[in-house]
């Protein structure tokens, strides 16, 4: 589907090509990143791309002066807005809360903020910040983030407008984006599926960007951990996206580790209410303080899905390891620091057998992988 302002946003930067001419160029683009590999042996499966317009998660930016609202994203390599009314990487059900939001943003922002600043009554008006989308199963979670306080003013604008469309079942709003976002208005818990469970999200937090991408990979991690029993690290778990499937099956306890109290805490009461009693979970900064090749010794198969960062110090630590996990599955969303990481596993005794592309970053230059390793 084309956009007005495909050439102007940053996010969907091959937009104007036909499927044909997309995909060929970037299982290319893909081929290409992964030529530093240290291997050769490897097998390259078909890619899994993931249907356009399923994009459920997503940083808006709002700037406002003169009473005239720029709500979109920014555009490429800039910090201006590409104003836009609808956007067609976007879910339908996140297209259909835009108009909701640019109402309330436009409302917040003809309201001042009235502070204490000594003896005297400050005015402050919002001019811009960002608005996190998340569509979840049950409904839109929405979290505003803007510097300045939530006076009572406007905590009545949002319960006001928040009545106006169904769809929007939470809203929540912090100051900035390392702050807990406070709840104004919840409607209903906002919670995905996971397999058959479940699952409670936090307001703000870190998701797949569609429900497609987020089965490819399940499946894929699924597939290199058939047959697999005893214990099984997932790290960098976040709420648990690999740990409930792993769960699933039989003769398989799995130890969650990530380094969010927050996030984890989240994970921890999920788990309880669907009473599934083989997953714990560590707080634990994977990136300062890797597992001791003692603790590593206890893992039959490892599961790590870092950052864009990487896990440098984790593929370390499994490198030098006396007694290696038998299995280890590789998801990323960097293809370069992937590399790094696979020629650091590669140098330390594993195989590399085969990566799978997914494209859930759906007419960008980003693409995700899940990549298994045995030991050799």
């Amino acid at each position: 589907m084309l956009c007005p302002q495909a050439i102007n946003c940053g996010g969907c930067r091959y937009r104007d090509m036909d499927d044909e001419a997309y995909r060929l160029l970037k299982q290319r683009n893909f081929a290409a990143a992964l030529g530093p590999l240290q291997s050769d042996s490897y097998t390259l499966n078909p890619p899994e791309f993931i249907a356009d317009g399923g994009r459920r998660r997503a940083t808006l930016n709002f700037f406002c002066r003169r009473q005239r609202l720029l709500l979109g994203f920014n555009t490429r390599a800039s910090h201006q807005i590409a104003d836009i009314r609808s956007c067609p990487a976007l879910t339908p059900k996140l297209n259909a809360v835009l108009p909701f939001l640019r109402k309330l943003l436009e409302a917040l922002c003809r309201e001042p903020c009235k502070f204490k600043k000594g003896r005297k009554t400050v005015s402050q008006y919002i001019t811009g910040g960002d608005v996190f989308v998340c569509e979840a199963f049950n409904g839109v979670d929405i979290v505003l983030e803007y510097d300045a306080p939530l006076e009572l003013n406007h905590r009545l604008i949002i319960a006001e407008i928040s009545q106006t469309d169904n769809n929007v079942i939470r809203l929540s709003h912090r100051r900035r984006i390392s702050d807990e976002a406070e709840t104004i208005i919840e409607k209903s818990r906002p919670f995905i599926k996971i397999g058959s469970y479940d699952v409670a999200i936090p307001a703000g937090t870190f998701l797949q960007p569609s429900v497609g991408g987020q089965e490819a990979l399940g499946r894929l991690v699924l597939k290199y951990m058939s047959g697999v029993k005893g214990e099984v690290a997932d790290m960098f778990c976040g709420l648990g996206t690999f740990s409930y499937l792993l769960a699933t099956l039989p003769g398989v306890s799995v130890s969650a580790f990530d380094s969010s109290k927050a996030l984890l805490q989240g994970f921890k009461d999920s788990v309880n209410a669907n009473q599934i009693k083989n997953i714990r979970m560590e707080c634990r900064n994977l990136f300062k303080y890797p597992l001791l090749a003692d603790e590593l010794g206890h893992y039959t198969a490892v599961v790590f899905d870092p950052p864009r960062a990487g896990a440098a110090a984790v593929c370390r630590a499994l490198a030098a390891a006396a007694i290696k996990p038998q299995i280890i599955v590789a998801v990323s969303c960097n293809p370069a620091t992937f590399v790094n990481d696979a020629n650091t596993l590669i140098s330390g005794g594993y195989n590399l057998k085969e990566i799978t592309m997914v494209d859930q970053f759906v007419r960008s230059d980003h693409s995700e992988l899940v990549a298994c390793f045995t030991k050799r």
